[in-house]
C-alpha cells in the first residue's frame, strides 16, 4: 500500500495568497530572476497546499468523477510539464523520470459524458511523486538562478517555458480545487488556509443595467509585457449594439426561483444538447446544492454549508442556458447569457481597474476566501462583479482572432477547442491568479463541464453571430490534410496510402492483430492499415493533427484551405466515406504521444509503421533502441524517411547519419543496420518511395523517401 508522508497532511497556521500578475519587461537580468523564483515558488507551494486537503489516500487514487483522472494525475502533471516544454527549448537535456513524465504527460478534455477508461494506468504512489515534485523544484530553481537570460522574454525565449509552467499551474490549481468539490466529503478536510466566507444570507434584487453601444478591439499584441496563451493574440474587432444587462450574477435566491418552477424538468427550458446531458446526469438542481430535508446545503471546497442564498450559483453552461429561457418566457424579453464582446462592454461600463491596493476589490486571487462571496459584495460601477467571485458563461464558442498562431511548445493549448463544444468564460474566480485573472484571458470548457463558474444575463434584440470557422487554416495542419486526403500531384500515389499498402504486404500471411501508426500526423496510413487490421493505433505529438484523424473518424467531413496564392484560398473537404474508408472508424484510435517517451500501454503491435519520423524525433537512438520492446517476435518495423536532419527538430549531435564517421561518410541506414541489428532483419533492399506535398498552387515539395523494412527476430 502506498502510504502519505505525513509532512503533506500538516496544516500550515497562515492563510496562502498568490501573486496577482507576472511582469516580462525589466531591463534587469537579475530583478527578472527574482521575480520569477518568487512567482514559481509560490505557485508550487499553493498545489502543495491544496493538495493537503485530501483527507486519505483513497481520495488521491479514486477519480472524484469519471470523466476526469484521479487526483494524483494532476499532482505530478503539473511537474512533468516543466520537464516536458523545458526538453523541448533545450533548457534542460535529460529527463528526470521519463515513466512519469509519460504517463502524466497529457490530461483529458471532457469529450463527452461517457466514463474516461483508465484500465491501463498505474498510478504511482504519492511518495513518488512528492520525490519528482521536489527535483523539479530544484531543477527549475537552479535554471532561473544560473541558466542564461536574454531580455526581453518573449515567446521565441526559451524561458518562455518557466513562465508558462508557472501560469499552466495556476490553472490546475483551480482546476483541481474543482475536482476536490466533486469528490466525496469524507475524502477531503477544510484547511486554515483555504477559509471560506461567512456572509450567507438572503439573494438580492437583481436588476437590468443599460449598456450602451460600443466598440471593442481585443488581442494582445506579442510584444505584451505580460504573458498570455496563445488565443489571447491577434486581432478582433467588432461594433455592440447596446443591450441591459443584469447588475448582479445570478445568486443561489435567483436561481430557485427556476428550480422550484420545475426548470429542470420542463424541455422547453433546454435545447438538444442541454436535454442530452441533463438525462444523462439525471440533474434535478445545481451540482453543488445538497438537500437537507426542506431545506438546502452548498458544497464547498472541503465543507458543506447552510446555503448562502446571495452567493452566486454555479452551474455549467447548459443551466445557465435553460435558466435564461425560463426567464425570457417569464419576462417576455429576450434573456440569453452574453457574448464575449458583450462581456467586454460590460467591463467597460464598470470601469474596472486591476487593483493597486490589497486587498483587491474583488473576490480574486485568493486575497478574500477560498469560496465566492455575497454578489453585492464587490461594486464596480454600476455592476457588481464584473471580474471575480465566479467564472462567467458566456454565448461565444472560442474561435481564433486573425493572426492567430500557435506557441511551438504547447501547440495544443487552445486548438483542440476550436470545435464549436467549449464556450468562454469570462472574470475569473476567487481562486484565479496570474494570467487567468487578467480580463483577456480566453479560458474555454465544454458546456456540460463544472467550473467555479455562473453567470450573468443580458437582454439584447442582437442574435448571436458564430464567429469560430469551420475551415482549418492553420498552414501546416492543411499542408497535410491535402497531402493525406487531396488531390494526387504530378502523376504521384497517395504517400500514405502508399506506404500502409506496403507494409501489410510486408506483414504477409503473418499476424494482422494490432498495428501501431506513429508519426501519424493527420491519420490517412491509419485508416488504411485498418483494412486489413483488427485495430490500428495513430499517434502524433501534435495534437493538431490528431485532433483531424479523429473528426473523421467520428464521422465528420474535415474542412480546410488549399493556399492558392497570397490571400487565396481552395476550399476543401475530406471525409471517409468519399475514400471508401467509413468502416475502418471503428477499428482506429488516435492518441497524443511521444515516439522517444511511449506509455507502458503501447506495446504487443504486429506492425509499427514510422513514417517520415525518424529524423523528426529529438532522440532518434533512443527510440531505436527501445522500439523493439512495443513489437511482437516476428512482427515488422517499417521505416521510412527522406533523411532530412535539421537541428531545429534533432541536436546535431544526435543525428543518426548525414556526417563523416571515423573520416568516412555515415549514412542515417547504416545507424539503422547497427542499432536494429540486435533484434530484427532488413528484410529485402530499401526502397525510394516518392511523395509530394503542396504548398500553394504552383509550389510543391517533390522527395523521395527510404523505406526499409525490418522484421523482429528476437
Amino acid at each position: 500500500m502506498n502510504r502519505i508522508d505525513p509532512a503533506l497532511l500538516t496544516t500550515p497556521q497562515k492563510p496562502f495568497s498568490l501573486a496577482r500578475r507576472f511582469e516580462l519587461r525589466t531591463d534587469s537580468p537579475e530583478d527578472f530572476r527574482q521575480r520569477l523564483r518568487h512567482y514559481f515558488t509560490q505557485t508550487f507551494d499553493c498545489t502543495e497546499s491544496l493538495f493537503r486537503t485530501l483527507a486519505c489516500e483513497d481520495a488521491w487514487y479514486q477519480r472524484p468523477i469519471t470523466l476526469r483522472h484521479p487526483l494524483i494525475f494532476y499532482y505530478g502533471h503539473v511537474a512533468t510539464f516543466f520537464t516536458n516544454k523545458l526538453l523541448l527549448t533545450r533548457m534542460i537535456s535529460e529527463r528526470i523520470d521519463p515513466h512519469l513524465e509519460s504517463i502524466f504527460a497529457v490530461g483529458v478534455d471532457e469529450m463527452s459524458w461517457d466514463d474516461l477508461n483508465d484500465a491501463h494506468y498505474d498510478w504511482p504512489s504519492i511518495a513518488r511523486v512528492q520525490d519528482y515534485r521536489n527535483k523539479v523544484r530544484a531543477m527549475v530553481l537552479n535554471l532561473i538562478d544560473h541558466a542564461p537570460l536574454t531580455l526581453p522574454v518573449n515567446w521565441e525565449n526559451p524561458w518562455w517555458a518557466i513562465v508558462m509552467g508557472v501560469e499552466h499551474e495556476r490553472i490546475h490549481i483551480e482546476t483541481s480545487s474543482v475536482l476536490m468539490r466533486q469528490h466525496r466529503l469524507d475524502r477531503v478536510r477544510p484547511q486554515a488556509d483555504w477559509p471560506v466566507c461567512s456572509d450567507g444570507g438572503k439573494a438580492p434584487h437583481n436588476t437590468l443595467v443599460d449598456i450602451a453601444q460600443g466598440h471593442v478591439r481585443l488581442g494582445k499584441p506579442f510584444d505584451s509585457p505580460r504573458y498570455g496563451w496563445d488565443n489571447e493574440y491577434g486581432r478582433h474587432e467588432a461594433d455592440v449594439p447596446a443591450f441591459q444587462a443584469s447588475r448582479l450574477l445570478v445568486s443561489n435566491g435567483e436561481f430557485l426561483a427556476f428550480v422550484q418552477a420545475g426548470g429542470y424538468a420542463s424541455d422547453d427550458c433546454w435545447d438538444d444538447e442541454g436535454q442530452r446531458w441533463r438525462d444523462f446526469a439525471k440533474a434535478t438542481h445545481p451540482t453543488f446544492w445538497v438537500p437537507d430535508g426542506e431545506h438546502w446545503r452548498l458544497r464547498l471546497l472541503a465543507q458543506e454549508i447552510p446555503m448562502p442564498w446571495n452567493w452566486p450559483v454555479e452551474v455549467n453552461c447548459l443551466e445557465a442556458r435553460a435558466f435564461c429561457r425560463w426567464k425570457a418566457a417569464e419576462t417576455g424579453q429576450s434573456v440569453r447569457l452574453p457574448t464575449e464582446d458583450e462581456w467586454h462592454r460590460i467591463l467597460a461600463t464598470s470601469e474596472w481597474e486591476p487593483p493597486s491596493a490589497q486587498p483587491a476589490d474583488a473576490n480574486l486571487y485568493l486575497e478574500h476566501w477560498a469560496s465566492p462571496c455575497p454578489v453585492d459584495r464587490f461594486e464596480h460601477g454600476p455592476l457588481c462583479d464584473a471580474v471575480g467571485n465566479v467564472w462567467q458563461w458566456t454565448e461565444t464558442p472560442t474561435y481564433p482572432f486573425e493572426g492567430f498562431k500557435t506557441h511551438p511548445i504547447y501547440d495544443d493549448f487552445t486548438t483542440p477547442t476550436f470545435d464549436d463544444r467549449h464556450n468562454l468564460i469570462k472574470g475569473g474566480s476567487w481562486i484565479s491568479a496570474g494570467n487567468e485573472a487578467e480580463p483577456e484571458s480566453r479560458y474555454a470548457f465544454r458546456r456540460h463541464f463544472f467550473q467555479h463558474a455562473g453567470f450573468r444575463y443580458v437582454v439584447a434584440d442582437a442574435p448571436v453571430v458564430p464567429l469560430a470557422s469551420l475551415y482549418e487554416t492553420d498552414d501546416l495542419v492543411t499542408q497535410y490534410m491535402e497531402f493525406h486526403f487531396g488531390a494526387e500531384y504530378w502523376g504521384v500515389p497517395n504517400f500514405p496510402k502508399a506506404l500502409a499498402q506496403i507494409a501489410i504486404e510486408a506483414t504477409g500471411a503473418g499476424a494482422h492483430r494490432r498495428a501501431l501508426d506513429l508519426g501519424c500526423a493527420v491519420g490517412r496510413a491509419t485508416f488504411e492499415l485498418a483494412r486489413h487490421f483488427d485495430g490500428v493505433v495513430g499517434m502524433d505529438f501534435s495534437a493538431r493533427f490528431i485532433d483531424q484523424g479523429v473528426a473523421l473518424a467520428r464521422g465528420d467531413t474535415v474542412r480546410y484551405t488549399a493556399t492558392e496564392e497570397g490571400d487565396l484560398v481552395e476550399y476543401k473537404a475530406a471525409n471517409l466515406a468519399d475514400l471508401g474508408l467509413a468502416d475502418t472508424a471503428a477499428r482506429v484510435q488516435f492518441w497524443q504521444g511521444d515516439a522517444c517517451n511511449l506509455k507502458p500501454q503501447f506495446s504487443g503491435y504486429d506492425l509499427i509503421l514510422a513514417a517520415n519520423l525518424i529524423d523528426r524525433l529529438y532522440e532518434p537512438a533512443h527510440f531505436l533502441q527501445m522500439i523493439h520492446e512495443r513489437l511482437n517476435v516476428g512482427g515488422i518495423l517499417m521505416i521510412t524517411s527522406p533523411y532530412t536532419w535539421l537541428t531545429e527538430h534533432t541536436p546535431r549531435e544526435k543525428w543518426l547519419g548525414g556526417f563523416k564517421k571515423d573520416g568516412e561518410s555515415w549514412r542515417t541506414l547504416d545507424a539503422l543496420k547497427l542499432s536494429l541489428g540486435a533484434h530484427f532483419v532488413l528484410q529485402g533492399e530499401p526502397r525510394d518511395v516518392p511523395f509530394v506535398i503542396r504548398e500553394t498552387r504552383r509550389k510543391f515539395q517533390h522527395t523521395l523517401a527510404q523505406a526499409t523494412i525490418w522484421k523482429r527476430v528476437r
